[in-house]
């Protein structure tokens, strides 16, 4: 028996999703829900392992054992992670292995006033951005890319090509937000974007220097990191969706 569930998490206080000895993470805090209501460790899997301070608002696990009643589940979970559905999946299910794609949400706020409702889900930024600037590069990110420039050089990676299916900017009043859909995803690499793309909006970097860092360009040639609160695990597609 497999079960999926769909659940949302506030990353603020969390290091990240993966179990790590003498860190609060949200595997632990949901494997030990698991375990406290079936009286026995089970072990999950996740089709997103967000890093430390990243959200999530449509993250998949998959777990060996029969669902449990979300209510019940949230019971025993902190405030800042919640279960939303809990179902039965078909035979072998994986949410890591059979998740077809992932999407992300990176949001940033722009004004001159300091956000006080958006300021532990967005990036604050009060200077000037040429949008069109943002858009450009944007645009450059579909299809299949070497994303070498937009991971840390020290790494477990062995394969830097991702195939990115979409890849836009979109303002809703104050804030702007990059959205990316993507096979798989590296570390920090939804971070790195947003933070050369920002850079190339105040004019640090042209368009045509973003682009040629998708050939595989070492990290150095790169930005800086955006900061994690800003970064949302929206959503993630299977081949039933």
């Amino acid at each position: 028996m497999i079960t999926r569930l769909a659940l949302e998490y506030d990353g603020t206080d969390f290091a990240g999703w993966a179990r790590q000895p003498g860190q609060r993470t949200v595997q632990a805090e949901l494997e030990h829900a698991i375990a406290t209501i079936l009286r026995e460790d089970v072990p999950v899997s996740v089709a997103g392992r967000t890093d430390r301070g990243v959200h999530a608002w449509g993250q998949v696990c998959s777990y060996p054992a029969e669902a449990l009643d979300p209510v019940r589940l949230n019971a025993l979970l902190p405030r800042d992670v919640a279960v939303l559905e809990s179902t039965p999946a078909p035979a072998g299910f994986d949410a890591r292995r059979d998740a077809r794609s992932r999407t992300y949400c990176y949001r940033v706020v722009r004004r001159r006033a300091r956000p006080v409702r958006e300021r532990a889900t967005a990036l604050w930024v009060p200077g000037r951005l040429d949008e069109a600037i943002l858009h450009a590069c944007a645009g450059h990110l579909i299809g299949a890319r070497d994303f070498t420039a937009f991971t840390p050089s020290e790494t477990t990676h062995t394969r830097f090509t991702r195939d990115v299916l979409a890849a836009r900017w979109e303002r809703d009043g104050d804030v702007l937000a990059f959205w990316i859909e993507a096979d798989s995803f590296m570390r920090h690499m939804n971070r790195v974007l947003v933070g050369t793309m920002l850079e190339a909006a105040r004019g640090v970097h042209t368009v045509e220097a973003f682009a040629a860092l998708l050939e595989g360009a070492p990290r150095s040639s790169a930005g800086a990191t955006a900061p994690p609160h800003g970064l949302a695990l929206a959503s993630v597609r299977f081949d039933d969706a």
